[in-house]
């Protein structure tokens, strides 16, 4: 089951974390796999580490936030392999220079998170289906903070419930061209820029969040792409499945609250 041989395809944000879990795992399942990004550096050991696996792989040094660099990625994919069967839309993120209370947030730090996460995620997700001329599976990578609330990371979260929104359209409007389209909502996954940014102590209060226990793992989140890169998902689509194990609490609120609180219960201690 969930074989993907014969089949291409395409991660943005392939480099690293989530995105290269995701294209060594399609590659496992015997599919041709062709990561993208900005990091030329990461992407070669990415597309190395599939090769060395006994996969196929091919690195495609690219800004995702430019549509010619979009469309030369999709002719890269096609050249090299014939056809584009599945897209993975993982490329977004939110710099910490970009984040910051609601009030405080300026034009420039709402526009450099919102399009990269919304704008070129749709921009990318239309290149692939208009290259899908005989079907196929688009994958979008969204978030928890789609769904809650997320103290200083509002603009990122309003994307990410931006995309999806998309998700749910596009399954409608391109169903009838046999493309199918879903998104995964990862929680907190430990990967090596979170996990060198984050301290112990903030790691356990997120764990105390989570039923399962534990904060997530890139492994824990690219057997369902593998999933709805599969024909087995062929009924399967619109959909958005969240992968947090279990937890309900919005972290980012507790962290807030947490900080916004502490004066004042400083002071009521000191008087």
């Amino acid at each position: 089951m969930f074989s993907l041989a014969g089949k291409t395809v395409v991660v943005t944000g392939g480099g690293r974390g989530i995105g290269r879990g995701i294209g060594l795992a399609m590659a496992e399942a015997g599919a041709n796999v062709v990561v993208a990004g900005r990091g030329e550096a990461t992407l070669l050991e990415a597309a190395e580490a599939i090769r060395a696996a006994g996969g196929t792989a091919l690195a495609v040094t690219c800004d995702i936030t430019q549509m010619a660099d979009i469309n030369a990625l999709v002719a890269a994919a096609t050249d090299a392999f014939g056809y584009i069967d599945c897209w993975v839309n993982n490329a977004g993120s939110a710099s910490p220079s970009d984040n910051g209370p609601l009030l405080d947030i300026d034009e420039g730090q709402w526009d450099r998170v919102v399009d990269l996460n919304l704008k070129w995620t749709f921009f990318a997700a239309q290149a692939a289906a208009r290259a899908m001329t005989r079907g196929g599976s688009i994958i979008n990578l969204t978030s928890r903070s789609a769904s809650q609330p997320s103290p200083m990371v509002g603009h990122y979260g309003a994307a990410k419930a931006g995309v999806e929104s998309l998700t749910a359209t596009m399954a409608v409007e391109w169903g009838h061209l046999g493309i199918r389209v879903n998104a995964i909502a990862p929680g907190v996954v430990l990967v090596d820029s979170l996990s060198t940014m984050q301290s112990e102590s903030r790691q356990r209060r997120q764990i105390e969040t989570v039923p399962m226990q534990r904060l997530g793992r890139v492994e824990d989140v690219a057997p369902l792409a593998v999933y709805f890169a599969s024909d087995e998902s062929q009924w399967v689509t619109g959909t958005v499945v969240p992968v947090n194990g279990g937890s309900r609490i919005p972290i980012g609120l507790l962290s807030y609250l947490h900080r916004v609180n502490k004066p004042k219960d400083d002071a009521a201690t000191m008087a």
